[in-house]
């Protein structure tokens, strides 16, 4: 009988100093979580890209047209809003500004009393103010984009057999919808990449110097595709 006690006491002190060395152990951490990253804010940055412009330049006397396609570098800046409503959804607002270089002299024609004339024509600037819809991936950003553009266009119909021409520049309201993507490389700085199309409606510019009464009426598109960097506050 004695033995049996003697057994159960070593096995209630192996016990208790099995638990009391468990309890002399150091305590692992939890593994802290990475936060969510957060897009709220103001932020204002730069871009550079390419755009081109499809356009039609119709002398309305003589029914000519010219069609065509031009490219050329735009580049500017960006200011805009984001306020990340829920983990996943992100509204915001953004105005852009970009000059550009996209320009084209259209081939010559004749038209029916033997003349021959050319158009050109020169996209100066564009404006864009858009609203953004975005879903979120912690720092990864797809969004999309709708709103409203202005572009500053000079355009040039030259006679070349009279050596008259009519220039003019103005500046005509459009339609854009865009899609893109950015990333955030640290807390304030991101990095996008974006596709935009502007739409613009007709304009129509007097032309009686060419011919009496005339008119010329433009009608253009732009694409445009731009990579930019951003500063968020």
């Amino acid at each position: 009988m004695n033995g049996i006690w003697k057994q159960c006491a070593a096995a209630l002190l192996l016990i208790a100093s099995s638990s009391a060395f468990a309890a002399d152990m150091p305590v692992k951490a939890a593994p802290a979580l990475t936060p969510a990253y957060n897009w709220t804010g103001f932020y204002i940055g730069a871009n550079i890209g390419g755009a081109w412009a499809n356009g039609d330049l119709t002398d309305n006397f003589s029914g000519v047209t010219f069609t065509n396609t031009n490219a050329g570098v735009i580049g500017g800046g960006q200011i805009g809003y984001n306020w990340q409503v829920s983990p996943q959804f992100v509204l915001g607002v953004e105005g852009m500004f970009d000059g550009t270089s996209i320009s084209n002299s259209g081939d010559t024609l004749t038209i029916f009393n033997g003349d021959v004339l050319q158009g050109s024509v020169k996209s100066d600037w564009i404006a864009t103010v858009a609203a953004r819809f975005g879903y979120a991936a912690n720092n990864l950003l797809f969004y999309g984009k709708a709103g409203g553009g202005w572009v500053q266009t000079s355009a040039t119909v030259t006679d070349l057999t009279t050596g008259f021409s009519l220039s003019g520049s103005h500046t005509n309201s459009g339609w854009l919808v865009g899609a893109g993507a950015e990333y955030g490389l640290t807390p304030n700085w991101t990095m996008k990449l974006e596709y935009d199309f502007l739409g613009l409606g007709d304009r129509t510019t007097d032309a009686s110097i060419l011919f009496t009464g005339d008119t010329v009426t433009l009608k253009r598109q732009i694409n445009m595709f731009m990579v930019g960097m951003n500063y968020k506050f």
